[in-house]
């Protein structure tokens, strides 16, 4: 009879949890996928395949496992941070030493039969490790420079495993999404000053020690004219395509750049100028638009938890999407250097699908359970 009971009370758990699941959230996320398979069905030609059905397989199977991570109890979640970041790092440490080098990069690891990109896991990872280190921290200990020394470590060590390989911009997002929650736990703003500051000279010198081709994005980033059948070439083109859709676009599935293959890797990293040369600025606007909707809605999401471990992860979520849009729409648009950053739920590719989708779930799970309560905090300096 208590068997029975028990079961009783955990299906109505789980429903009660399903009914607190943000569906509108759920919907937008919808809304992204299928202005990615509409984008990929384009860029095969007017076909599902390569492309379009993988996407689909891809993203349904990215939303139940969205949805079962909803389910689980974020102080459960809590737990699993530094485990969580630990085999990230450790997977980081593989691809440093056995990783497959795919265009002059060695970012992936094979693992039975499946090529993952540990760098994309530990964005996640380091969002989750940080909310667990911060959340139980006060004001008095975050005043204390030896308290942040850990994080600090936390943040570097992955940054710097993933230069190794080399991908400056995954780094960079990285440290900025370590940025940001430390600001959020509540790190002083004078701090971050400190930081900054020798920033402009470090990246000078740093300069000197980048691989030809970062050097290459760089100097066409500057002067994309340089060499318009090399380096400048994929800039030039995208240009190209944005600048001839116009206001209102050439018409689905018309765009001349994209289908005559003048635009490269418009499937991955230029997707969104597919979308721009074939529905014009308004389509551009309404996608970016779209985009907007989802951080907000992930930044409103950490301001109603009210335990600060589900807060520091909504907003490390929520930014770590925005630096996925922004990088990639600034890199198409010719405003910063070229690098291999996908747009999310439209562009085509696994690793990155997957990786975002767990991060979602793990903001619908501060969602879900944004009234519990943690222990207390300690207050031990």
């Amino acid at each position: 009879m208590s068997d029975r009971r028990l079961i009783r009370e955990t299906s109505f758990d789980l429903t009660g949890k399903l009914f607190r699941v943000s569906w509108l959230y759920v919907l937008l996320l919808c809304a992204l996928a299928g202005v990615g398979y509409a984008a990929l069905y384009s860029a095969a030609g007017g076909s599902p395949e390569p492309y379009a059905t993988r996407h689909v397989m891809r993203f349904s199977f990215g939303l139940v496992l969205m949805l079962g991570i909803a389910l689980v109890d974020i102080r459960f979640i809590a737990r699993l941070a530094w485990p969580a970041y630990a085999a990230s790092l450790a997977l980081l440490v593989l691809v440093a030493r056995m990783g497959h080098v795919g265009k002059g990069a060695q970012r992936w690891i094979e693992l039975g039969g499946i090529q993952l990109q540990p760098s994309e896991m530990m964005k996640v990872a380091l969002v989750l490790a940080l909310a667990s280190w911060f959340h139980r921290a006060s004001w008095e200990r975050m005043g204390n420079p030896l308290f942040l020394i850990p994080p600090i470590i936390a943040v570097l060590a992955p940054v710097g495993l993933i230069l190794k390989e080399p991908n400056l911009g995954t780094a960079v997002i990285t440290a900025m999404v370590g940025a940001v929650m430390f600001f959020g736990a509540g790190v002083r703003w004078w701090k971050f000053v400190l930081v900054a500051a020798p920033v402009p000279f470090a990246a000078k010198i740093g300069y000197g020690y980048l691989h030809d081709y970062q050097k290459a994005r760089i100097d066409t980033f500057l002067n994309p004219e340089s060499d318009p059948l090399g380096a400048g070439y994929n800039i030039i083109q995208s240009k190209i395509a944005l600048g001839s859709g116009g206001m209102w676009g050439k018409g689905y599935l018309q765009g001349t750049q994209g289908h005559l293959n003048f635009l490269p890797e418009k499937q991955t990293d230029f997707i969104f100028t597919m979308i721009g040369e074939e529905f014009g600025l308004v389509g551009g606007l309404a996608v970016m638009g779209l985009l907007a909707l989802i951080v907000l809605g992930g930044m409103l999401i950490a301001l109603r938890c009210r335990n600060q471990f589900g807060r520091l992860v909504a907003l490390g979520i929520s930014f770590n999407f925005f630096m996925y849009v922004f990088v990639n729409i600034a890199m198409v648009m010719g405003a910063i250097p070229v690098g291999g950053v996908p747009l999310p739920l439209v562009s085509h590719g696994g690793s990155a699908m997957i990786t975002v989708m767990i991060g979602f779930g793990l903001l619908m799970s501060a969602y879900v359970h944004r009234d519990v309560e943690f222990e207390d905090r300690r207050d031990a300096v």
